[in-house]
Order: structure tokens, then sequence, then C-alpha cells
């Protein structure tokens, strides 16, 4: 399993990084997200789908 963020989707809601600290670094900036590594562990795939259901933007894809 994979995920992304679509930055120009992002708007920092941080949901995300509360879904799945793990899977993503928030901007000190702006809060926008990023996938910390494409790949998602096993372990950490129901994560990833909680972090892409929560986003508001739709800017979170789990491929």
């Amino acid at each position: 399993m994979k995920v992304e963020v679509d930055p120009h989707r992002c708007q920092g809601h941080t949901l995300c990084a509360m879904a799945a600290p793990t899977l993503f670094e928030l901007s000190d900036i702006d809060g926008h997200a990023t996938a910390v590594d494409t790949e998602v562990p096993a372990e950490l795939a129901e994560s990833a789908r909680e972090a892409h259901r929560s986003c508001p933007e739709q800017a979170i894809s789990v491929l």
C-alpha cells in the first residue's frame, strides 16, 4: 500500500497526522502535510485509510 498527499489540495488541517502520526510530516510554516514514506507498513494500513477518510480536502490518496 502507498500513501500520497496532493500538495495543491492540502490546506494544513493536520487531521492526517492526528490519525497516522508516523506516516505524515507537517510543515512548521503552514501545517501542510507530506508523506514520510510513500510505502505504508502493513500494520499501519488502517491508520493510512483513516487519514484518507479524515482529510476534508481529499488531499490524501491511498493506493
